[in-house]
């Protein structure tokens, strides 16, 4: 199974021989003799030392990342017939495959022919001469490598006679040390005389030198013999070389003949005519290029033109056009090397003095007569400084307007004094130089005058504020949607191009297939691109020519009438033409943003110098002084204010609400203070007895009655002729009252009314009104329950006549009450609510106070009985002393309080005193043994409670007054 692993080549079928006989193909000859390599052992070996055996075959020790025979651990025949073993081991298979693997017979494949060695013969018969010829060939190789080796070796080891000095690359007899080491001076003889050994050493030395000669040509020779097959061939091969270079070079000079008369007749026409082209182009451009240099050089005066008739936009628009052809189409230009800086500094020069321009226009617009009816000031030229200012990003412009607006509000204020004070002769101005201490000279009448002046001074100026802002908004929203526009159209034309350059190749498919021919380096298509290049090119400079001077043009134009529509098509140019040097989307709703603030900046400068005058006016207390009705007045007056500033600026300003509010609390702290003074000294001379109804109170109860909570209008024409009343009718029911509870009706009234008028003012004025009700309480408390009015008054009792006439005062004031809650309701937001509770808290109070008032009048009756009923006896003569003195009493208690007290509060008293007047004859009874038995005593006490039932009986609204009298006789249990 062994084989060499360097085998013949594989035999293939012979195109020249008998179908079916393989031949070998024979390689070319080796030029050496490559030595015959043995198959490594099967078992691993130590190596050796010699580097040639380890490198002809892989080593079977070694590990290899691609696996050959040579990584074979085992050889089969080897293994089976190997010496080494002590016996051969018959189970070998057996052992581990199973004892039937022997014996298991293998069946032949049906897939696979049964080959037999006659069907080899053919290929043996014709493979023995080929090999027979190649062993031949190999062993003649063999030989021959034999014999030139030991030749090899023999010409190795006469070169080796010769001195290496000579085999040396730098070998030169010019060099004194060679030509001495070569030609020794000892072997030459000497000057003075000739020896015989010097010239046996020069012709022995000259012998091996000719012997050194012989080496080297015999060497050269052998070499020579060696290579001549080589050296042939190569001569061959030089030849062969020589005569192609032949005929390429006639092919060359042939294809170099047909190159120029090509050249001659198709190219030099066609690119004379692109030459002539290109020159003429060229002109073009250059006649382009001095027209546009032309126009730019009239730039300069062009824009001192239009800035001497402050025609900014022309001059802007100019400017940039001009500098975008300098950066675009002349760039480069000597002549033209310092204009890009001088047009910036003419442009710096245009922006401080579109500032300036903008500042004068404002001083001039705020300041002129308001009571001019054009709003806007120079409508185009606050247009063209807008688009100016937005063109150069100068956006704090409204900062410019502010200021003045500031300045002239103030103006406002003193006009608006020095043209009140000139009508007034008190007021000497040289004296009193002070605009507050003016408005505080003035008398109220002529500062409200002035006041509502300023408001209509104000309302103009907010109006043309209004106006001039919207003005301004229109030319920022003109400008916003110039930016949309251009970048819808941005959007489109790079939709466009994307399509254009999808497009490009296939059309110019064509013309790249047609550049086959070259000239001076370029295709022609490459020329053709080139010229269409530069007219692109020259329409481009004629276009930023032409585009220069329409603009010069233009701007020199409307320089001697500016006119509303050139103006707009200008600015309308701009903006479409100057897209990258206008705000962005972003800035411009700042900007818009800022013109909303300027309105509200506005409407707060006009509040802040309303409120210093109000201040001013304020500063003395005059205005804490006012009537209601001159109050009212100031309030309503400055509420229409704030109402149509707020409807015209669309802001809800504070600062005069805020200063309305803190006199409105001075007021309203002075108003209560003078009802609460007042009420206090009405009742301490309250002498509480009925005081009679003028019609004017009935009138206004009335009023209330009808769900009118407010003063009725005091009536001028003639005298009235009725007659006060001796009650006071409310919803059918009498209240006998005394004078300072009528007025105290007027007073909450005074209340409600201030409510209505400054509805500001609702929770503080709940308050104060709250405060005046516990105040009426207390004091009634203090001065009829406490007694207080025999001091203050001087009133020798308190009768029972003033106590049921107190009561029934309060009764009135508990009646109107909830009213009041309910007028105070609708004036409150829900949150403020919770302030009503005061009022449940007044009504307690009231209640408790005339329910103490009830029990003040049975406690006079009860401490009578108990006087009384303590020295009764039961005797004749019948009806006793006694008890005709209670009646007594009971008849002037009931006269006192009948025609004060309405019937079913005169029944419930009588019924309480009718209770105390049992439980203490019960008790005298009791003391003096008297029993229900029937007997004389019983008798007497029943007549003397006949009596008593009888007298009681007899009083008015009394009559059926059940007095349950047969309780005295019953006993405890």
């Amino acid at each position: 199974m062994a084989s060499s692993h360097s085998s013949s080549p594989v035999p293939r079928p012979s195109s020249e021989g008998r179908d079916g006989i393989f031949h070998k193909e024979q390689g070319p000859s080796a030029p050496h003799i490559r030595a015959i390599r043995s198959l490594p052992d099967v078992c691993p070996k130590e190596p050796t030392g010699e580097g040639r055996s380890l490198c002809n075959g892989p080593s079977v020790v070694e590990e290899h990342d691609r696996w050959t025979v040579y990584s074979s651990k085992v050889n089969l025949p080897a293994a089976l017939n190997d010496p080494r073993l002590a016996k051969r081991e018959s189970d070998f298979f057996t052992k581990t495959w199973g004892l039937d693997f022997t014996e298991t017979e293998v069946m032949p494949s049906f897939y696979l022919p049964i080959i037999t060695r006659e069907q080899f013969g053919p290929y043996l018969q014709e493979m023995t001469q080929v090999t027979f010829l190649h062993l031949c060939k190999l062993n003649q190789k063999m030989v021959d490598d034999f014999t030139g080796s030991r030749l090899h070796y023999k010409s190795r080891a006469e070169l080796e006679q010769v001195p290496k000095i000579f085999m040396r690359p730098n070998f030169a007899l010019e060099d004194p040390s060679t030509f001495n080491a070569v030609l020794p001076w000892s072997h030459f003889p000497s000057a003075g005389g000739k020896s015989s050994r010097d010239g046996a050493s020069s012709k022995l030395l000259q012998e091996k030198l000719s012997h050194y000669l012989d080496v080297v040509e015999v060497s050269i020779a052998r070499q020579i013999s060696l290579r001549s097959d080589a050296f042939f061939h190569a001569m061959s091969s030089q030849h062969e070389l020589q005569d192609r270079l032949k005929e390429t070079q006639q092919a060359v000079a042939v294809l170099r003949s047909k190159t120029a008369a090509m050249d001659r007749i198709m190219c030099k026409g066609p690119l004379q005519a692109l030459r002539t082209t290109l020159t003429r182009n060229n002109c073009i451009k250059l006649h382009n290029k001095l027209k546009l240099m032309a126009a730019v050089h009239q730039t300069q005066p062009t824009v001192q033109l239009l800035l001497s008739t402050s025609e900014f936009v022309g001059a802007l628009e100019l400017i940039a056009t001009t500098k975008e052809v300098l950066q675009q189409e002349l760039q480069g230009i000597h002549s033209f090397r310092h204009l890009g800086s001088q047009l910036c500094e003419l442009e710096k020069l245009i922006d401080k003095m579109m500032v300036e321009d903008f500042s004068m226009y404002a001083r001039s617009d705020l300041s002129r007569s308001l009571r001019e009816e054009q709003q806007v000031l120079e409508k185009e030229r606050l247009e063209s400084l807008v688009f100016g200012l937005l063109r150069q990003r100068k956006l704090d412009f409204l900062d410019i307007y502010s200021e003045e607006m500031i300045i002239a509000a103030k103006a406002i204020v003193a006009q608006c004094v020095a043209d009140s004070v000139v009508n007034i002769e008190e007021i000497d101005t040289e004296v009193v130089t002070k605009l507050a201490d003016q408005m505080r000279l003035m008398a109220f009448p002529q500062w409200f005058e002035l006041l509502k002046n300023i408001f209509d001074c104000f309302l103009l100026f907010l109006q043309r504020i209004k106006a001039t802002s919207d003005v301004i908004r229109n030319v920022v929203l003109e400008a916003l949607d110039s930016n949309q526009k251009n970048r819808l159209l941005a959007e489109a034309s790079s939709a466009a191009s994307s399509c254009e350059v999808s497009q490009d190749p296939l059309l110019l498919k064509g013309e790249a297939e047609l550049a086959y021919l070259t000239h001076e380096g370029l295709f022609i298509s490459d020329a053709l691109s080139e010229a269409r290049q530069e007219q692109a090119g020259q329409d481009q400079n004629s276009a930023a020519s032409v585009r220069v001077q329409q603009s010069r043009d233009e701007s020199a134009g409307s320089i001697p009438a500016c006119g509303v529509t050139e103006i707009s098509v200008s600015r309308e140019q701009s903006l479409m033409s100057g897209d990258s040097l206008m705000p962005t989307e972003v800035e411009l709703n700042r900007v818009m943003s800022h013109i909303q603030e300027l309105l509200h900046t506005a409407s707060d400068v006009s509040h802040d110098r309303c409120v210093k005058v109000l201040t001013a006016r304020a500063r003395d207390g005059s205005l804490e002084r006012l009537s209601s009705a001159e109050f009212v007045s100031l309030s309503r007056t400055i509420e229409g204010f704030v109402k149509d500033t707020e409807d015209l600026c669309g802001r809800r300003s504070v600062s005069l609400r805020g200063a309305l509010q803190s006199q409105a609390n001075r007021f309203v702290h002075r108003f209560h203070e003078e009802r609460k003074t007042k009420l206090g000294l009405l009742l301490d001379n309250e002498r509480w007895k009925q005081a009679e109804v003028p019609t004017e109170f009935q009138d206004l109860v009335n009023s209330i009655a009808d769900g009118k909570i407010t003063l009725p209008e005091r009536k001028t024409s003639g005298p009235d002729d009725r007659k006060p009343a001796e009650f006071l009718l409310v919803n059918g029911q009498k209240y006998a009252v005394v004078g300072t509870v009528l007025l105290l009706i007027r007073m909450f009234l005074e209340y409600c009314r201030c409510v209505n008028d400054i509805p500001s003012i609702t929770t503080d004025m709940l308050t104060r009104l709250s405060d005046l009700l516990k105040h009426f309480n207390s004091r009634c408390c203090q001065l009829v329950l406490g007694a207080g009015a025999l001091q203050v008054v001087g009133l020798k009792t308190i009768t029972t006549r003033n106590l049921a006439l107190a009561s029934r005062c309060l009764q009135l004031v508990v009646h109107y009450i909830p009213i009041i809650r309910a007028h105070f309701e609708t004036k409150l937001q829900p949150k403020q609510f919770s302030v009503l509770r005061h009022f449940d808290h007044i009504t307690k109070d009231y209640n408790d106070h005339i329910a103490e008032i009830s029990a003040k009048l049975v406690a006079i009756m009860d401490s009578l009985f108990e006087r009384v009923l303590s020295r009764y006896e039961v005797k004749a003569p019948m009806p006793s002393t006694c008890f005709r003195n209670v009646c007594k009493q009971m008849a002037k208690m009931h006269e006192a309080i009948f025609e004060l007290l309405p019937e079913e509060q005169t029944q419930m008293l009588f019924l309480r005193i009718n209770a105390s007047f049992k439980m203490h004859l019960k008790r005298q009874l009791a003391r003096l043994g008297v029993v229900n038995d029937g007997g004389p005593q019983h008798g007497l006490v029943v007549v003397d409670v006949a009596f008593y039932t009888e007298n009681i009986q007899a009083l008015r609204s009394l009559e059926r007054l059940d007095l349950n009298m047969a309780e005295i006789w019953e006993q405890k249990r």
